[in-house]
């Protein structure tokens, strides 16, 4: 379909967005009955978002699920949360969608969504999080495949500029496709457009120039477009613009779309110093899923926005494979050369944790709470000496996936104006999950948030219209 001929039609519901919560959206609303439109800011071959880029489902469930085994209850759950968030939750809200998610997976399967066999080892995630057989880019096809047979309708390269609003009622928004500014009409909206990560210049008006080191991992799509206008418009808002999913990927990574494939997961078993060759937290905090999205917030505090992990020979194969190579050397002088790094720092730093080792079981699968002493920060757990060459390392950047700055949503995703509440429009995904996620993140739950608000949004959504 054409932006012509979409201004032409009055839809009972238009999405603002491509995406994983777009798509829940869209199936949803579809299914009971109401004529559907999406408008996807990318062009069709990058249609998604960062659901592309996702690979994974954090799911609440009692007794073994499909891809899932054993339990993982509700307060373990929310425990999980709080301990990345801090505490910075709406609780009511993050309660709801860890009990709804039990739900949604058998809900995935019965749309197209297929799984794989339970994933334990390092990861730690075969009771917590169901992953995707073909990853985030397979979900997002299987649910374009499943909406087109409802019926809805798609528009690609398709930038909305503006939501129009009369009082408390959204009557229109105008999008521009192929250069041309249509108006299209709805009684309904869906806005799930993510956040403004890829808008560098704002990602500095919130950080600071260091932001301009940052690496964005996701899509270069979603620039805030929508998220201003509404800001602008009076919507009431949730989260810091400083608060974000921040990883520690690789330096080589491309400054946008790099994607999962440019995340490391070394760092529980490495060595971490800066650039002034000196350690600066505990890489041995907790097992890696709940403590990646920490590292790319420690890094973007460092001089120049780097780091560098350290690893020797024995921990070579305990993490998933990187994409790019690592730096290799037979002495850790040498590596720090390679590095562009003083020789005599790394050395002094290497010697002094190595020094601070004990003695105990290595247990890469689980805490085992091998600590140094006498070191600060110290390694709280996986605290084994760098000792065997060859020796290797990493360049780490700090890697953006989707900022927290959102739109503030109710139980039923309803956002909210100046006025209260609006009357037909509703928000998921990253555009409102700094509703859930005030700071940290928990591996695979942005794709939770994303399910549970997106398919809430939908039905909301349909009833409105019906």
């Amino acid at each position: 379909m054409d932006g012509k001929a979409a201004s032409e039609t009055q839809w009972d519901v238009v999405i603002v967005g491509g995406g994983n919560a777009a798509l829940c959206a869209a199936i949803e609303s579809a299914e009971a009955g109401a004529t559907v439109l999406m408008l996807e800011g990318a062009p069709k071959a990058y249609r998604g978002g960062n659901s592309r880029h996702t690979r994974n489902f954090r799911c609440m469930h009692h007794g073994d699920l499909g891809p899932l085994v054993e339990t993982y209850d509700e307060d373990e759950f929310f425990d999980d949360l709080l301990r990345v968030t801090k505490g910075e939750t709406d609780e009511a809200l993050a309660r709801m969608v860890i009990r709804t998610s039990e739900e949604c997976l058998p809900w995935m399967q019965d749309h197209g969504v297929r799984f794989q066999p339970s994933l334990a080892g390092t990861l730690s995630l075969d009771r917590t999080n169901a992953f995707f057989l073909g990853g985030g880019k397979a979900l997002v096809n299987a649910y374009y495949l499943t909406a087109a047979d409802l019926g809805v309708q798609v528009i690609y390269d398709a930038q909305v500029k503006h939501v129009a609003l009369d009082g408390q009622t959204a009557t229109h928004v105008e999008v521009d496709i192929g250069g041309e500014v249509h108006v299209i009409r709805g009684r309904a909206f869906v806005l799930a457009s993510g956040g403004f990560q890829s808008d560098i210049d704002w990602l500095a008006r919130a950080w600071g120039e260091a932001a301009r080191n940052f690496l964005i991992r996701g899509t270069p799509y979603n620039r805030g477009v929508v998220l201003k206008d509404m800001i602008d418009q009076g919507a009431a808002t949730v989260g810091d613009p400083t608060q974000c999913h921040a990883v520690a990927i690789d330096g080589r990574a491309p400054k946008f779309d790099g994607g999962i494939a440019t995340r490391l997961d070394c760092v529980p078993f490495s060595v971490v110093v800066n650039r002034e060759g000196e350690r600066f937290y505990d890489e041995g905090e907790d097992v890696w899923p709940k403590r990646y999205a920490i590292w790319g917030r420690l890094v973007a505090a460092q001089p120049d926005q780097v780091a560098y992990s350290i690893i020797d020979a024995r921990s070579i194969d305990l993490f998933m494979p990187s994409v790019y190579p690592p730096e290799v050397a037979d002495t850790i002088p040498e590596l720090a050369a390679k590095l562009g790094l003083s020789a005599d720092k790394v050395s002094a730093t290497i010697e002094a944790f190595n020094a601070g080792c004990g003695e105990g079981a290595f247990t890469p699968q689980a805490l085992d709470g091998l600590a140094t002493t006498g070191v600060e920060p110290a390694k709280t757990n996986w605290a084994r000496p760098i000792a065997e060459p060859p020796f290797y390392a990493y360049a780490l950047r700090p890697g953006v996936t989707f900022t927290y700055l959102g739109l503030k949503v109710d139980g039923r995703a309803r956002a909210t104006g100046v006025g209260g509440q609006y009357d037909n429009i509703w928000s998921a995904g990253e555009m409102m999950a700094g509703s859930i996620l005030g700071q940290g993140y928990l591996a695979g739950f942005g794709m939770t948030i994303g399910t549970v608000m997106g398919r809430i949004a939908g039905q909301e959504a349909a009833k409105h219209v019906a």
